[in-house]
């Protein structure tokens, strides 16, 4: 077949992209067209998304793909879960949408599950409770500005917000709407119990549509501006994780005797199953069930990830040290192993005034050796992450009664060689790393199934295994991480 190309939107917490995805039936080739900043703007004591910003990038973009190539066949736009956009019946926004990190969700999990049970919360949503989730930012909001949230006409979640951008499209697409903790695990419906008894505005939670769906064609406007004509609009998984997870280079069908981590700023450590888990020991571990492609549920837990190695590159420029990632990798490999640990999921470490002190500060009140040098306090934060991942893998077997044979890391995340290895001898798995870029081929290839050249999901991952360099690590230390499991558990 002739080479197609598909544009990929994917915004992450720290940039947004556009990528394009060129196609000849058996590879698929990717291209950054146009990469723009992200990130959480403060105004007046909040923080906000400043999406007419993305917008534009995103815009930026389109037009450089108009200019490059000729058989251009749709857009599909992925993004984080949890935030959203309020639009009236005029389709004028109501308001800038907060970021989640915004603290007016602080102690409201315990607010509202007085109100309505963890119990009732996890079987009409089957999702980990985080104070961040989308629940919990439009309880805030009924009692911020009720009258403001009674306005909405429709609720859009981010990828949906630019979707609507680009087409005029109000539905939510299913794999971002699960992450809101409002809908039904076995439904796949929004939750009635849940919107009711929260007192949350029904008529604001439109049609959610699955992966694949076709939103229409771009508004005129958008067409002539960018050069793209009535170029098609495609639902791919808009989850960021969901894409990435559907680009999984799986080499067997078995689920799921495989684990995936998706590594960036926050990990997802997961298995992909075919209906919603959602007993009792699922309940108490806290582990919740996000929408994946083809019908399936991504059974994962989310764990702080990169965002303590992120935090501590801030921290340590603040105080006149500017180090890249790479450094950062190299100093921590240089530093002694099994120094001290933390809980990456901790409360101390989502909004954290400085990273270094958090952590040390963690140490201390444990009473472990304080890390001192960044090369420690990186080390500290990688160990840490790989030994939550052993935790978090363990969990998943005993729900899902399967063994974890290997387990694949995808994802920016995936560069850390470092964190590669940690995971691998912490977990005593093999990892096998990459793709990098899992989210982009994701979204490109659900477009192209969407678009009828692609059959399954299980052709779909051995399109993506034939277009990637892949990296596998084998475990090693096996007493040396059996002990520091030990000491990591008494911490927990």
């Amino acid at each position: 077949m002739s080479e197609r190309t598909y544009l990929a939107v994917d915004l992450g917490a720290e940039s947004g992209r556009v990528i394009a995805g060129r196609f000849d039936g058996s590879r698929v080739a990717i291209d950054e067209l146009h990469r723009f900043p992200n990130g959480p703007i403060s105004i007046a004591g909040s923080l906000r998304w400043n999406v007419l910003g993305l917008w534009d990038g995103i815009r930026q973009g389109l037009s450089r793909a108009a200019g490059q190539f000729a058989d251009l066949r749709s857009v599909g736009v992925d993004t984080w879960g949890v935030d959203y956009v309020l639009l009236d019946k005029a389709g004028e926004l109501l308001g800038l949408p907060f970021h989640y990190r915004d603290p007016r969700t602080s102690g409201l999990l315990n607010s509202v599950t007085g109100e309505v049970s963890r119990e009732t919360i996890f079987a009409e949503s089957g999702l980990q409770f985080m104070e961040i989730n989308t629940l919990y930012q439009l309880v805030a909001h009924r009692g911020h500005d009720p009258d403001l949230l009674e306005r909405a006409d429709r609720l859009l979640l981010m990828p949906d917000f630019f979707h609507w951008c680009l087409c005029g499209s109000r539905v939510v697409e299913f794999t971002n709407a699960t992450t809101t903790q409002l809908v039904h695990p076995t439904r796949r419906t929004w939750s009635e119990k849940l919107l009711r008894e929260l007192r949350l505005p029904r008529q604001a939670f439109g049609e959610i549509v699955t992966p694949g769906t076709n939103l229409g064609t771009l508004r005129s406007d958008v067409a002539e501006s960018t050069g793209l004509g009535k170029l098609k609009v495609t639902a791919p998984a808009t989850h960021d994780t969901g894409s990435a997870v559907a680009a999984v280079p799986v080499q067997h069908g078995g689920r799921p005797n495989w684990a995936y981590i998706s590594s960036g700023t926050w990990s997802l450590i997961g298995v992909e199953v075919d209906e919603a888990v959602l007993t009792e020991k699922a309940l108490r571990y806290n582990v919740t069930n996000e929408g994946g492609i083809d019908g399936t549920y991504r059974l994962l837990k989310n764990v702080m990830g990169l965002w303590l190695v992120q935090e501590l590159r801030r921290s340590f420029e603040r105080s006149g040290k500017k180090f890249d990632y790479g450094d950062l990798t190299r100093l921590a490999a240089e530093a002694k192993p099994f120094g001290s640990f933390v809980d990456p999921d901790d409360a101390a470490f989502l909004r954290p005034q400085d990273m270094a002190t958090a952590i040390r500060d963690d140490c201390q009140r444990t009473g472990q050796t304080v890390p001192q040098s960044e090369g420690e306090l990186v080390r500290c934060a990688l160990e840490s992450l790989a030994l939550k991942y052993r935790v978090v893998i363990g969990q998943l077997e005993e729900l899902t009664g399967v063994g974890v044979e290997v387990i694949h890391v995808v994802g920016g995340g995936g560069r850390n060689e470092l964190l590669n290895q940690l995971t691998a001898s912490a977990c005593g798995r093999p990892v096998i790393a990459g793709p990098v870029e899992a989210t982009a081929l994701g979204n490109v290839l659900i477009q192209a199934r969407s678009d009828g050249e692609i059959g399954s999901l299980a052709e779909l991952r051995s399109i993506v295994r034939a277009s990637s360099d892949l990296k596998t690590f084998d475990p090693s230390d096996a007493d040396g991480w059996a002990e520091a499991a030990g000491r990591f558990a008494r911490l927990m």
